[in-house]
């Protein structure tokens, strides 16, 4: 006897459920990580970003660098997110990333309305990928030089004579 569709998806909900709640009581279980609507340790993002608004700004941050969350937080590579300390200052790399943070704020905030006008829509912005393009130090490559100044025909110069 074949059971109806929705009764296959009931029962299929219900094991995922009853599986998912076996698998969170189980000692050593992955602790599912959630965003927290709050960060702890705030110097310059907003300490109530809240939830999507932080998992956005630093997807944005890894992307424009090419780097993973502990490039700049505190943990073994490749570990789930539930297993970083996010509050902690130990790693470098934290604090010279909220120097660039400020720079970017400042730039958006003063620098670029003095330049191109108060305008909100359409007024360029700076971001991390700007300089960055995806890698963990940004670009300085200095413009090229100046062209060199073709050089001056000079007349012939008599030799002496013998």
């Amino acid at each position: 006897m074949k059971a109806p569709p929705v009764a296959l998806a009931l029962a299929a909900v219900a094991l995922a459920g009853s599986l998912g709640a076996t698998a969170a009581q189980q000692p050593g279980a992955k602790q599912e990580f959630v965003w927290p609507a709050r960060i702890s340790n705030a110097k310059v993002l907003p300490a109530d970003i809240g939830q999507e608004r932080l998992r956005t700004t630093m997807v944005g941050f890894a992307r424009s660098l090419g780097v993973r969350c502990t490039f700049c937080h505190v943990g073994p590579e490749g570990a789930p997110l539930s297993q970083l300390d996010f509050a902690s200052d130990a790693n470098p790399h934290k604090e010279l990333a909220r120097g660039m943070i400020r720079m970017v704020q400042k730039l958006n905030r003063e620098d670029l309305p003095a330049i191109v006008g108060e305008s909100e829509s359409g007024r360029p912005r700076v971001t991390c990928y700007t300089c960055h393009r995806g890698s963990e130090h940004p670009e300085t490559q200095l413009p090229p030089p100046p062209p060199r100044p073709a050089a001056a025909a000079t007349p012939p110069q008599p030799t002496p004579a013998s």
